[in-house]
């Protein structure tokens, strides 16, 4: 369904790769959440929860309920699914199916947050993970039946990333919250975090170096050409290969000195982990389960495809997307908008750039 991870350049600036597979397109808005901005989260049976931006933010979102026809939506409407403030922070919700559950005990006389709100909540306050850790050993955060999916209780789970290269995995399994230090700063889905970890035990053999050479009793064996060192990388889209592969990536490649080129380099990372419409398809009677979203149901065989990939610059907040239409990124300057006061949203299919047609620059002036 995802695949995020953390690159660190040269002189360790930290740059974030993120994914979005799903089953269907779905009409993503692109927002501004500027500083000062009122916003409030209500569960029922506890005292709102509301806070004011600290901090500017630019994020793909979603509404949680279908809009009305016609309907605008506001900054009260649309959900955070990846993010970034103006202090470096990011914010990136990713599929789990696990995520369901009985939850803990809350006390109703405090307020509460519902996990739907928890992107804007952190993105608007905190400037650091260790800021957010410390905050959520107090915040009581409950997840709630999201209309827009049929009223699934937020199958989801959260990284968070900042400028100095800290991760934090925010995860509900089972209804159970457990937040966990992410010391290789790669997020994909289930199963649990520390199962991925553990997994992680199995790949010890890896590397980048190539072996391309061995001796078989009284016979040379050689590689005709380079790149034999990933023959031990998992292959398939399942979120645990993914996982390692993302590791691998994120680990090995070219540390880059350049910032331009550090983000070049993380477009080259994700593109091992762009996914084709039809490369694996789940017809009911053997495929896995998908989300479904109210006035978007499927109409063909499902086959997962990459809706949009995110590259983040957190050093110097900038934010670049490209949606399964094109192969270029749009790039958003978080910096280039400090001083704006209104609340935007632009529907992402509006922004990202469709590929150039250059054929007039080889040919004479005034024949195309």
């Amino acid at each position: 369904m995802c695949t995020s991870l953390l690159y660190r350049d040269a002189s360790n600036r930290a740059y974030l790769g993120r994914t979005l597979e799903l089953s269907l397109e779905l009409p993503y808005q692109v927002a501004f959440f500027p500083k000062e901005t009122e916003l409030s989260s209500v569960v029922q049976g506890h005292p709102s929860t509301s806070w004011t931006m600290r901090h500017a933010a630019i994020a793909v979102t979603m509404p949680a309920a279908p809009p009305a026809v016609g309907a605008v939506a506001g900054s009260a409407d649309l959900k955070v699914i990846e993010g970034l403030n103006d202090a470096g922070l990011t914010f990136s919700v990713q599929s789990y199916s696990q995520a369901s559950g009985p939850q803990e005990s809350f006390d109703t006389a405090r307020a509460a947050i519902s996990a739907v709100d928890l992107g804007a909540f952190v993105l608007g306050q905190f400037s650091s993970v260790a800021e957010l850790k410390e905050a959520l050993t107090n915040l009581q955060i409950v997840l709630e039946p999201v209309p827009i999916l049929g009223g699934l209780e937020m199958p989801f789970h959260y990284a968070v990333h900042d400028t100095t290269g800290a991760s934090l995995v925010i995860e509900f399994h089972r209804g159970v919250r457990t937040v966990y230090d992410n010391p290789v700063g790669v997020m994909t889905n289930a199963p649990q975090f520390s199962w991925h970890l553990t997994n992680l035990d199995n790949y010890t053999f890896l590397s980048n170096v190539d072996r391309s050479k061995a001796r078989f009793m009284d016979y040379d064996a050689a590689q005709p050409g380079s790149g034999i060192a990933k023959a031990g990388l998992p292959g398939t889209d399942t979120s645990v290969d993914r996982f390692i592969r993302a590791v691998y990536y994120a680990n090995f490649a070219e540390k880059q000195t350049e910032p331009d080129k550090a983000v070049q380099m993380v477009a080259h990372i994700m593109n091992n982990f762009d996914r084709p419409r039809g490369i694996a398809i789940d017809p009911p009677e053997l495929g896995s389960a998908h989300l479904h979203v109210e006035g978007h149901a499927l109409k063909t065989v499902p086959t997962e495809f990459t809706s949009w990939t995110s590259l983040t610059d957190l050093d110097r907040r900038l934010f670049l997307l490209r949606d399964s239409g094109g192969m270029n990124y749009a790039c958003i300057d978080l910096n280039k908008l400090a001083g704006a006061s209104d609340f935007f949203a632009v529907p992402m299919r509006q922004i990202t750039p469709s590929t150039a047609n250059v054929s007039a620059l080889f040919a004479p002036s005034g024949t195309l």
